[in-house]
């Protein structure tokens, strides 16, 4: 099923109508600038964002994989952000079919990866992720690990039912995100981001709710901020002065859509600091639905506040190129196209930097080349059918 943009669609605001040819001219005008970030020049504004597949048995990359990713590179994605990518700590994961960031066999098949990506004309950057307390004991790819936060809690807990993670343990992690880091750079790869949203490990230290600790790393948001920093500070000290750093972070978590890491710009910006001091070079914003306003009193989105409060790079994300209700869509059911208006708007006054494409990329590959070329009646509406397959 093709969705149909009648002639005459507004891409601006309601109350001017303008031609399919200037709606694609106004597209390509702010979508096909390039983007920097550190010492990375990004072809275009579009990115790729980070989406579990879980078609890597043994935690290694194979070649369906490498066409999954180069496909999109070459049809026009600027910057692909991989999906989560477990580091090398035996807790990091949950499962033996999401790729792993450390071993000779899966670094070989990231390689592989980045190569392609390259010969497309992309840029790629992996995803480093530590799940934390949403591990359960007994799961793969390591049975035997426990599941570890920082106080041992899951959302929604008030009692631990984990391992609340000793200094030792930060320290090791600290250090595996580092390996991973300095790895993807001798790999090839264009930087790294660093998943610290949705709840996972880094997240369960930003959030007030999972961190009760009583210790330098919890209590008021600075303190808990903490931990973070000192992952982003040992990443920045293995890689080269100008390999770019992306923080991922979100306010909501995958069982709590409501939580708040801050509710005023004064909250954002002190968790922030720390991150952007210890050499956080561009913040990926995590909303739901990025037209939506982060706080009273202004029209900014998430990844509108990160960029003025920390002059960062932004990037944003959250039902881009969908149309109804985001929860559908996060849960596997279709969701219709959505005009790129308020996209473009924001874009033009310069609120965010970068827009990452989730679902709608996943539907079809070539959706950047499509929108940067104005082929908007060619855009294929979301099927949750596309989440099975790499194609």
């Amino acid at each position: 099923m093709r969705a149909h943009i009648p002639s005459g669609i507004d891409f601006r605001s309601p109350h001017v109508t303008v031609t399919p040819a200037e709606a694609a001219s106004r597209a390509a005008r702010l979508l096909a600038r390039p983007a920097v970030i550190n010492g990375l020049t990004v072809p275009n504004r579009i990115a790729m964002a980070p989406m579990t597949r879980m078609f890597s048995p043994g935690g290694v990359p194979g070649e369906d994989v490498v066409s999954y990713y180069a496909r999109r590179a070459a049809a026009g994605v600027g910057l692909i952000v991989t999906e989560g990518t477990y580091v090398g700590h035996d807790s990091a994961g949950q499962s033996d079919r999401v790729p792993r960031f450390h071993g000779d066999e899966q670094l070989a098949g990231w390689a592989k990866v980045a190569e392609a990506v390259h010969a497309a004309g992309g840029t790629i950057v992996p995803q480093l992720w530590h799940i934390g307390m949403v591990r359960k004991a007994g799961e793969p790819p390591f049975a035997d690990a426990p599941a570890v936060g920082p106080s041992g809690l899951r959302i929604g807990e008030d009692e631990p039912t984990g391992t609340a993670m000793t200094r030792s343990d930060l320290d090791d992690v600290v250090g595996a995100f580092a390996e991973s880091a300095a790895a993807a750079e001798r790999l090839g790869f264009d930087g790294v981001e660093i998943h610290g949203a949705h709840g996972y490990l880094v997240d369960q230290f930003l959030w007030s709710g999972t961190n009760r600790r009583t210790d330098a790393y919890g209590g008021d948001p600075v303190a808990r901020t903490k931990f973070a920093a000192e992952i982003v500070a040992a990443v920045r000290e293995r890689v080269s002065a100008d390999f770019p750093v992306i923080f991922r972070y979100s306010q909501w978590k995958q069982e709590a859509y409501d939580a708040r890491l801050a509710e005023t710009p004064e909250e954002l910006e002190a968790i922030l600091s720390p991150l952007a001091a210890a050499g956080v070079d561009a913040f990926h914003a995590s909303t739901r639905r990025y037209w939506v306003p982060e706080f009273e009193d202004s029209d900014l989105n998430l990844a509108g506040w990160t960029k003025k409060l920390t002059g960062k790079t932004a990037i944003t994300v959250g039902s881009v190129g969908l149309d109804g209700d985001f929860t559908k869509a996060f849960q596997g059911q279709g969701a219709p196209i959505g005009s790129l208006d308020n996209l473009l708007d924001r874009m033009e006054r310069d609120e965010f930097d970068l827009v990452a494409v989730g679902r709608a990329l996943l539907q079809d590959p070539q959706w950047a080349e499509k929108v940067l070329a104005g082929r908007f009646d060619a855009l294929a509406p979301y099927d949750a059918a596309a989440i099975k397959t790499l194609s």
